[in-house]
């Protein structure tokens, strides 16, 4: 995004919250892409079985994952170069795919290795798909998008290290109709805990303080339970054991693009008694649906084995929650679609620099194009001696 576009939630003449660039040109953050030079996660771990493909995608881009007979994870553009079949409908073959239709060989750098019937009167073959840098971590697959050279300079996403004799993590994956800057604001703006009411209780969230740097912003909350019988998950995932005892906890929430963290500490205790580390994916190239993929961390408390007991139940309410801010979210991505621009009237400073955050690291979205320094289909060349006719992969 260019560096004179922000978003400043001011009051236009017509009542409605724009963002607004030093032209006046309005900026409306549902219209700014997600930045792709950085690491996203688009798979868990075990849905991508050895020997097997899986289709997958990131702000329109069709992407085929395969675990080949190593172990190792590729990732393809997800398209044969001869007649654009999916390549995740393909066949794995060691550490090779071949297209399901005329069975041609892919190796996992996206270059051709095989094409069974090419004659030698073929002067030109194709010269492969694109790749895309894949690294696995914490039970999940992330590409990189964006320019390839710059995979290995960009931070990959840092989690807590945490004692996992200590710790347990919980994994989910879940799609959401919206804009992934709708799922930022929700889970930064702790005000909205009028609508967890059946289960956390009456919550009150009171801003410490907030922080802001070029990448990030982060609020600090006071939570104080002020009524109401909660939810028992509530209590188990705030280490509060089976009875709950009303404390005020310290709750960090940060985004620091592209990711979003948060950690809870109960009162008079050191660490964390749960933390969450998540990501917000588009899949489309309009980038109104993501896939949220997620990391939660819960301390195991004293009790030997209590916390593999009360799992089940930390799980439905976690879910239970989830569901109910999905519920929000994709309802203000409706409104949106609906009124053709944003209408919110936004008054918490915190969402506001969250917004110009997001803006600024932001890419300018253009549906149905191919993304500025995005290889054009078939960029990666590949030399005509390592395609031959009716012969084995080359190694």
């Amino acid at each position: 995004m260019p560096d004179n576009w922000t978003v400043d939630g001011a009051a236009q003449p017509d009542g409605h919250q724009h963002g607004s660039g030093s032209s006046g040109t309005p900026v409306d953050i549902r219209r700014v892409g997600i930045n792709p030079d950085y690491w996203y996660p688009v798979a868990t771990s075990r849905k991508v079985r050895k020997g097997k493909t899986l289709a997958a995608a990131f702000a329109g881009e069709r992407i085929a994952l395969y675990r080949g007979e190593s172990g190792t994870v590729h990732a393809l553009e997800d398209r044969c170069a001869h007649r654009q079949v999916p390549l995740s409908m393909g066949v794995v073959e060691g550490d090779t795919l071949r297209c399901c239709y005329h069975a041609w060989q892919y190796r996992g750098n996206g270059r051709l290795s095989q094409i069974p019937y090419l004659s030698k009167e073929t002067e030109r073959p194709p010269k492969g798909v694109r790749a895309y840098p894949v690294r696995e971590a914490h039970g999940l697959v992330f590409v990189f998008p964006g320019d390839p050279e710059k995979a290995a300079t960009v931070a990959f996403p840092a989690l807590r290290e945490l004692d996992p004799a200590r710790h347990r993590t919980m994994m989910f994956s879940r799609l959401v109709r919206c804009h992934y800057s709708f799922m930022h604001e929700n889970l930064l703006d702790m005000n909205h805990q009028f609508l967890h009411r059946g289960i956390l209780g009456m919550i009150h969230p009171e801003l410490l303080e907030r922080r802001r740097t070029a990448r990030s912003v982060e609020a600090r909350y006071l939570f104080t339970h002020s009524g109401r019988k909660r939810n028992r998950g509530a209590g188990l995932l705030a280490a509060e054991g089976i009875g709950g005892k009303n404390s005020a906890d310290l709750m960090t929430i940060r985004t620091e693009y592209p990711y979003q963290t948060l950690e809870l500490v109960p009162e008079n205790a050191e660490l964390p008694s749960f933390s969450l580390w998540v990501a917000y994916v588009p899949k489309d190239a309009e980038q109104r649906t993501n896939q949220a993929f997620g990391l939660l961390t819960i301390a195991k408390p004293s009790i030997p084995g209590a916390l593999q007991l009360a799992w089940p139940v930390i799980r439905r309410f976690t879910e239970r929650v989830f569901a109910q801010d999905r519920m929000a979210v994709e309802a203000e991505q409706r409104a949106w679609e609906e009124q053709g621009e944003d209408w919110n009237r936004e008054i918490f400073p915190l969402i506001l620099e969250v917004r110009e955050l997001l803006c600024a690291n932001g890419v300018p979205l253009r549906p149905a194009v191919r993304r500025t320094g995005a290889p054009a289909p078939c960029a990666l060349a590949v030399p005509e001696a390592e395609v031959r006719p009716d012969g084995p992969a080359v190694p």
